[in-house]
């Protein structure tokens, strides 16, 4: 009895877990034993509730760049920005940008500040940032101590983490150290000047012109001097000091000008050139002025200079009490407008006060020849 009901039980479970053979039927190669795969198999502890809820959770994966962008943080409105800017990321590869998006969460960068980096840099996120990625964060570390001047720096430059690392990086950051500016006063002017890297060069001609400024290292004017003219050209320098050559000037002065000025640098000569034009020919002062009072350079001709001038001369024909001239003159063209108003119009009476204002505001309205079709060519990156 017992050896029957052993042979219907093994007869059961042979129909039950019978496979057909062409199921284990694998291609045999001449020469050479059949392969055999080997599969386990395990056995979940998940409940049915469990199971659903990561189903959804696989259902959830973006299926787009805007998914993304959005699951990181950024509104509709900062999306928008992005694809008006750069088009391209509406199709970028997903995998590919959340790695990235993640690096940059790593640095303290967000939604806002990718907005303003796009927007300086649209190919950003289409560069290789993670290219010596370890080893340049650790000489950012390093060189900026903190991570939220980090995180300001990258913003400011996104390019700092798409130089090259070893050719331009660290050898630009070399050159300043070595000529003497502090870490915290290159840190200041990264921050500043974000092209400072990849436009700095330094030759015996530079040098020399940095010697010629006479500034020492401790000045606070120093760190300017070495990094506008590192990432100045050559020919801009001689051009900007032949230019103030013409008007008198020699070659010490204009240099120990620019030691004191620094900011002279970044003014294009045919700004300098017509303020000159007008400090000697309209307010009759001599060239020398300027070493003096360097702010006459860098004042707006048309909306400060000429139209305060010509109201000084309206208040003297006139013959108004309040006058406009000598030391009083220098310190009305370095006012604010509203100071200004107030401390040499609206101190009037009503009747002149309102003519003073209606030439004072026709006088700013008096344009530049050919201002309208004049065009911005920039060569290069502007300062």
């Amino acid at each position: 009895m017992i050896s029957k009901a052993n042979a219907v039980v093994h007869t059961k479970f042979r129909i039950l877990f019978s496979v057909p053979q062409h199921l284990f039927s694998f291609p045999r190669i001449w020469g050479s034993k059949p392969l055999i795969f080997f599969t386990s198999t395990t056995c979940s502890t998940k409940s049915l509730t469990q199971v659903e809820t990561a189903g959804e959770e696989v259902l959830v994966h973006p299926k787009d760049s805007i998914e993304v962008f959005r699951k990181w943080g950024c509104s509709d409105n900062e999306i928008s920005k992005l694809f008006i800017r750069r088009p391209s990321l509406r199709n970028a590869n997903i995998t590919q940008l959340q790695s990235k998006l993640n690096i940059l969460s790593g640095l303290g960068i967000g939604a806002p500040d990718l907005v303003k980096m796009i927007h300086c840099r649209p190919r950003f996120l289409s560069c290789r940032i993670n290219h010596c990625f370890d080893e340049r964060l650790e000489f950012f570390k390093t060189l900026f101590v903190s991570g939220d001047v980090l995180a300001k720096a990258i913003v400011r430059n996104p390019s700092l983490l798409t130089y090259d690392f070893h050719n331009t990086i660290k050898p630009a950051i070399a050159l300043y150290e070595e000529i003497g500016v502090c870490k915290k006063d290159l840190i200041s002017m990264l921050l500043s000047r974000p092209t400072i890297i990849p436009r700095t060069s330094f030759g015996d001609e530079k040098m020399e012109y940095i010697r010629k400024t006479g500034i020492s290292k401790e000045s606070k004017m120093f760190k300017y001097v070495v990094t506008l003219i590192g990432i100045s050209r050559h020919e801009t320098i001689r051009k900007k000091v032949a230019n103030l050559e013409k008007f008198g000037f020699s070659d010490d002065e204009i240099f120990n000008l620019f030691g004191r000025s620094p900011l002279l640098l970044t003014l294009s000569v045919d700004k300098v050139q017509r303020n000159m034009t007008f400090i000697l020919g309209m307010m009759k002062l001599p060239a020398s002025v300027v070493l003096q009072y360097p702010f006459l350079l860098y004042s707006n001709l048309e909306a400060v200079l000429r139209p305060r001038v010509l109201l000084a001369q309206k208040i003297d024909d006139m013959g108004l009490e309040l006058q406009i001239k000598g030391l009083k003159m220098m310190s009305a063209l370095r006012m604010t407008e509203k100071r200004f108003l107030e401390a040499f119009v609206k101190c009037h009476p009503d009747n002149i006060a309102d003519e003073l204002i209606e030439f004072y505001t026709s006088a700013k309205g008096i344009k530049r020849l050919a201002e309208a079709s004049k065009k911005n060519n920039h060569m290069g990156f502007p300062f």
